[in-house]
């Protein structure tokens, strides 16, 4: 096994294992009561919105620690890749750099 097929093994075991961190942050929110609480919140016409709410608000820090922890991860494994907010923001600076035309 190549250097380069090592590190893709091991990239792609710790991306999972960041997979399943997300999945019990999601198990440990909901278990939590968090879900449940917000829910009551509303009138119970609304619940469906609330339960998406709660589920966004309870994920968000969720999500903020997984992109933490795959670049990281990349970082760790020396792993090169293309963001596509680099890219974007790439392209702001080159826009931004830009002198206005005369319309």
């Amino acid at each position: 096994m190549t250097e380069s097929n090592h590190n893709k093994l091991h990239h792609h075991i710790a991306v999972g294992a960041g997979f399943l961190g997300l999945i019990a942050w999601y198990y440990f929110g909901r278990y939590s009561g968090f879900l449940d609480w917000i829910i009551l919140q509303v009138p119970e016409r609304f619940a469906g919105s609330a339960l998406m709410l709660g589920i966004m608000i309870m994920m968000t820090p969720g999500f903020f620690i997984w992109t933490r922890y795959n670049r990281w991860i990349e970082k760790r494994l020396n792993v090169k890749g293309r963001y596509y907010e680099d890219e974007y923001y790439k392209n702001q600076e080159a826009l931004k750099s830009k002198e206005p035309s005369d319309k």
